[in-house]
């Protein structure tokens, strides 16, 4: 595995630096665009944060268990519940209930990208993966060529599509995503501070099960025994390693013991959650990834099976066989998902971009070229669809685009807000900007195409908050629902200010949250309150096949936006 034989190629110029302001104004622009400004949405986004709220309102050991009111929320963990009721508690008065509790998406984001950045950093300074040195000298030091690696992985960890959306909702995803990281650097770091590595790895393990429970643990774990096999440079730390997994079972411990003896009820149903949250899945299910996989992971997914070939000779050494082991875990998670989706995908990202980083000082200039341009006329696609389609919403052309809309916005009223309007424009400036900077300047730094695609998608992304954020709120919040079912709730309580009692049937864990987000609703289990909020569907109802209709008295109906099948009921009992 010597240096002097390795597939990279590369001049010291082509490491040149990335500046740390460009870098760190992007992640920022990435992670704030979107994230204020709207309600929570349906489903995990508002569910999380009903959490939130019912344990900065909870009594007794009620905050040891996630909860949403009186319902007991037997899945996931306890983590995100906690540091989003402490967020809060501390800035909830400045900025809001919903600002404080998004501030942990902030966060979990900063660890995950901090655990990319740095440990790619590690693996990249390693004897095994430097650059041929060159016969009269020019190659990159060591310290600029484990930069740019750790750039580029970052850069590409941004310009992936699929973790986008969830990084801007308030849920255990990028929670979990976040230990994933924190784990992969704990190896890097076990390396040449094993004890440190350690305590990183029994953080990453503890924070993992404590945030999605068993789902978000097991590719940890899947992960571990791949990576410390006897031909891994890791091998020698296997002790270290199972240090950490003593000391995170007693962090898990320290959790389970009290929460199984207070509320064994809780843990029980828990206990069963986890258990159906494994098992074979059916055909389906199991063929899935393959079509949603390619989509999700573009564009790290190819630059990463080009790092294995090219490294192919070198698949033991650190900086392939550690991210490897962790996209080996996130794979055989998916054999043991019965319905794996989004919440297993994100486990390929940070290891699949710090392998595609490995690919980038292995390929040929010409190919290199190649995906810059293929970057910049992907995301000018992008960026004219986004004003393609504002013009279709706000103006009716193109016409069919136009009635597309009008049909998922049923109801909308649209309306240009002028400041949104000239902050796009701008935006779209600055990707003009950045096609003459690749034209005209011809930069050699191998991190271009990179910062290319990272900076196209964040553009994309903040035009379509700046541009569509309003008509995207009405179609995902339950906010105008919940005033109706309130001011609905006031005018049949017999006590003024007061709300009528309401319980629940067939209704979603998503609306019951928001009904207590937004309105402070929270639903009863007695048997004797003769009001219910139904959940059905528009084509029962046209059908007669909603529960209650033959002897209750609708007082009211609505749905969500432009929901356009479910229906919601609030019925009185009549006295059989």
């Amino acid at each position: 595995m010597s240096s002097q034989s390795t597939p990279a190629r590369l001049t010291a110029n082509a490491s040149a630096k990335l500046p740390r302001l460009v870098l760190l104004l992007l992640a920022i622009a990435y992670v704030l665009a979107g994230l204020y400004g709207r309600d929570p949405w349906k489903t995990d986004d508002v569910l999380s944060l009903a959490t939130m709220l019912s344990a900065l309102q909870s009594q007794g050991t009620d905050w040891l268990v996630p909860h949403l009111g009186e319902l007991k929320l037997a899945q996931d963990g306890p983590l995100g519940m906690w540091l989003g009721a402490i967020l809060i508690h501390l800035f909830g008065p400045w900025i809001g209930e919903v600002g404080a509790s998004r501030l942990i998406n902030i966060i979990w984001f900063g660890i995950t990208l901090g655990c990319v950045w740095y440990g790619t950093y590690l693996l990249g300074r390693r004897t095994e993966a430097q650059p041929l040195a060159l016969p009269f000298g020019g190659e990159p030091t060591v310290k600029d060529y484990g930069r740019l690696l750790a750039d580029v992985a970052t850069l590409l960890f941004l310009a992936t599509g699929g973790v986008l959306l969830r990084f801007h909702e308030t849920s255990n995803v990028p929670a979990n995503l976040a230990f994933q990281a924190l784990g992969f650097y704990s190896l890097a770091r076990m390396m040449d501070k094993p004890k440190m590595g350690a305590v990183m790895l029994a953080l990453a393990l503890t924070g993992a099960f404590l945030t999605r429970a068993w789902p978000g643990l097991v590719p940890l774990l899947l992960a571990l025994p791949i990576a410390f096999q006897r031909r891994s440079i890791l091998w020698s730390s296997r002790y270290h390693a199972l240090a950490a997994l003593v000391l995170a079972c007693a962090l898990i411990a320290s959790w389970w013991i009290p929460a199984m003896q207070l509320h064994p009820g809780w843990m029980n149903e828990w206990l069963h959650w986890n258990k159906m949250s494994f098992g074979l899945p059916e055909y389906e299910n199991a063929v899935r990834p393959l079509r949603d996989l390619p989509w999700f992971l573009w564009p790290i997914w190819p630059l990463a099976v080009l790092a294995l070939w090219q490294w192919r000779r070198w698949i033991t050494a650190p900086h392939i066989w550690i991210p490897l082991s962790f996209v080996l875990g996130a794979l055989l998670t998916l054999f043991v998902s019965p319905q794996s989706g989004e919440a297993e995908y994100v486990l390929f990202t940070c290891p699949l971009a710090i392998l595609a980083a490995f690919a980038i000082p292995t390929m040929r200039r010409g190919v290199i070229n190649t995906l810059d341009w293929f970057a910049l006329m992907c995301f000018s696609v992008t960026v004219a669809c986004v004003w393609i389609g504002w013009f279709a919403l706000h103006f009716g052309i193109p016409e069919q685009i136009s009635l597309n809309i009008a049909r998922q916005t049923k109801g909308y009223e649209p309306q240009i807000v002028w400041w949104a309007v000239l902050l796009a424009i701008l935006c779209t400036l600055c990707w003009i900007a950045m096609i003459l900077w690749r034209v005209k300047a011809n930069p050699n730094a191998l991190w271009r195409g990179s910062l290319l695609a990272a900076g196209g998608l964040t553009l994309t992304w903040i035009m379509l908050v700046l541009l569509w954020l309003p008509a995207v709120d009405y179609v995902r919040s339950y906010r105008p629902m919940s005033a109706d079912i309130r001011q609905t709730l006031e005018g049949l309580s017999e006590t003024p200010g007061e709300l009528a009692c309401l319980r629940e049937q067939g209704l979603a864990l998503g609306p019951r949250a928001s009904l207590y987000v937004f309105d402070h609703i929270e639903l009863v289990y007695d048997t004797k309150c003769p009001f219910i909020l139904q959940q059905t569907t528009l084509k029962k109802l046209e059908n007669g096949e909603a529960g209650f209709s033959d002897h209750a008295e609708v007082l009211w109906q609505g749905s969500r936006g432009a929901d356009r099948f479910d229906r919601y009921r609030i019925l009185r009992l009549s006295k059989q």
